[in-house]
């Protein structure tokens, strides 16, 4: 941990993840200066949560209790206060919230925020304060007729997806609350206030209900992302008056206010404190990555997860779009590929002995392109796109059942990163002579596999350490947001932020090898869909 000077400026970010809640200080030349989390199972096990949520005999049903949030925050600040951590010094805050969660605030709820007393906590205060105690979370996927029922009502999946960014999908937060509202209509009736998890983390903070930024209020399935405004075709198709419920969306640079009184003297944070609107844990994430105009974010995990700023939106039925939490007019995308380290080790398991030198090996040792062999793995449904089974196809196009361990090697890695690049063109994301490929997770590891990347997108890689991206996103947000209404850009203001590392370059060759087998490789992935459907 770096050491600040004792008296300077702190720059607080927080994030109310699906497993714990996470806070990082920062002081003015970005370094860390204190770290602190509060994980939900185990030091939380009154909640009798796993992996921080409630999973319904359905299957179906994903719920976390709304009082579990707001103790873990007594329990974080508590533990800060206890070591010693200098709230008086926090110039500003922001923070972020797990995507799609909804917390609906009972009736008289606003009241109780303005009288908390610091000399309790205040999961006590807060207890009856919620008209569904248990929140519908991101894992849900129990509201399909409402999607069924917005999208018909938007005129269709792809004009729900031309206004608010992304066709109807089950967590989206707009498909929870109608659902609540037809499955509980009389804890729907004594809800004064709906908040996102990011904006209901904010108004913790403030004493007073916050509102939900632009950034998480793009994956509501209720805004509209070019007007930045709730869409009434939407509204009117979840709940009578919901507006009134949500209140209006603010930028997400917007300053909310100072800290609540009851946090100034609970805690010793300053009343000249601002608090910046919080976003969700994806935008922040973007945030903490500093990503520039043209560079995509390559996440390589158990599902394989891209970033992109986009200055004009171009919403499929795949994936999402998002206001940009970072530039006022622009846009983010987001996909996500379920079908990513979990199969890329059960190749190497069957091909490669479970060994990934030889893996690499196998990589070292055939030609860009794979002579024209293309290769689709989907062990299970993947999301983008909606397709699942084992599908190869020769240099012409025709389908075949094996190859030699090596080509089947290339051929996955080739087949998973062109689908990557694929999708997110369609989205608006074009290659450009400035664009990096920022990658992480732990795929970004090997070499081998970061060279094929590299070829795939035509652009050089480089990798990044994104620990807790999210709360380090919401920390450069808290300081960004003091200074964004006079014209400084994120961008300029972070420009002494952690510098990615470049570990490869794409090989000269690599347009003409991979612009022609991405477009072969759109028709295969158009056969292959037809294929799944039936």
């Amino acid at each position: 941990m770096a050491a600040a000077e004792p008296d300077s400026p702190l720059y607080l970010g927080l994030d109310f993840s699906t497993q714990q809640l996470k806070a990082v200080a920062i002081d003015g030349d970005l370094g860390p200066v204190h770290q602190d989390s509060v994980q939900f199972d185990s030091e939380l096990p009154e909640f009798r949560t796993h992996g921080g949520v409630h999973i319904h005999p359905d299957g179906l049903t994903v719920t976390s209790p709304v009082l579990m949030w707001v103790k873990a925050l007594d329990l974080l600040l508590d533990r800060m206060k206890a070591a010693g951590f200098g709230f008086s010094r926090v110039r500003a805050l922001s923070g972020s919230g797990q995507q799609h969660g909804a917390v609906f605030w009972r009736t008289g709820a606003a009241r109780t925020l303005t009288q908390l007393d610091p000399g309790q906590n205040l999961h006590q205060q807060l207890t009856d304060s919620f008209s569904v105690q248990d929140s519908p979370v991101w894992m849900d996927s129990s509201s399909g007729l409402q999607c069924d029922a917005l999208q018909e009502a938007a005129g269709g999946a792809m004009r729900l997806a031309d206004i608010t960014g992304s066709r109807a999908y089950e967590r989206f937060t707009g498909n929870q609350i109608s659902k609540v509202r037809q499955t509980r209509p009389d804890q729907f009736q004594d809800t004064e206030r709906i908040s996102l998890v990011s904006s209901f983390g904010a108004s913790l903070f403030l004493g007073r209900y916050a509102a939900i930024d632009y950034s998480d209020g793009s994956g509501m399935n209720l805004l509209d992302i070019r007007d930045r405004m709730w869409s009434q075709i939407c509204l009117d198709a979840t709940a009578t008056n919901l507006e009134r419920l949500l209140g209006e969306p603010c930028p997400s640079t917007a300053v909310l206010g100072p800290v609540s009184s009851f946090l100034q003297h609970r805690y010793g944070f300053s009343g000249s404190c601002s608090i910046v609107a919080f976003t969700g844990d994806n935008p922040a994430s973007l945030a903490g990555m500093c990503l520039h105009q043209g560079d995509i974010a390559v996440s390589l995990g158990t599902s394989d997860t891209l970033f992109l700023s986009l200055s004009e939106p171009r919403p499929s039925l795949e994936g999402h779009v998002f206001c940009n939490p970072v530039e006022p007019d622009g846009f983010m995308a987001l996909l996500c590929f379920k079908n990513g380290s979990l199969t890329r080790e059960r190749v190497r398991d069957r091909c490669c002995s479970g060994s990934w030198d030889v893996f690499s090996q196998a990589l070292d040792g055939t030609p860009l392109g794979n002579h024209g062999n293309i290769g689709f793995y989907f062990d299970t449904m993947e999301i983008t796109p909606p397709a699942v089974g084992l599908h190869r196809f020769d240099a012409n196009d025709r389908q075949v059942s094996s190859w030699s361990p090596e080509l089947e090697v290339r051929a996955l890695v080739e087949g998973q990163f062109l689908s990557r690049r694929l999708h997110a063109e369609r989205l608006g994301y074009s290659i450009g002579s400035g664009t990096r490929v920022l990658a992480t997770g732990g795929a970004s590891a090997n070499r081998q596999i970061l060279q094929v990347l590299s070829d795939v997108f035509n652009a050089p890689v480089y990798t990044i350490d994104l620990s807790d991206s999210a709360c380090l996103g919401s920390a450069y947000r808290a300081l960004h947001g003091l200074v964004a209404d006079s014209g400084v850009s994120f961008l300029d203001l972070l420009r002494n932020a952690p510098e990615p590392q470049q570990v490869c370059r794409p090989h000269r060759s690599a347009p003409q090898v991979y612009d022609p087998m991405l477009r072969r490789f759109a028709e295969l992935e158009q056969k292959v869909l037809e294929k799944s459907r039936f």
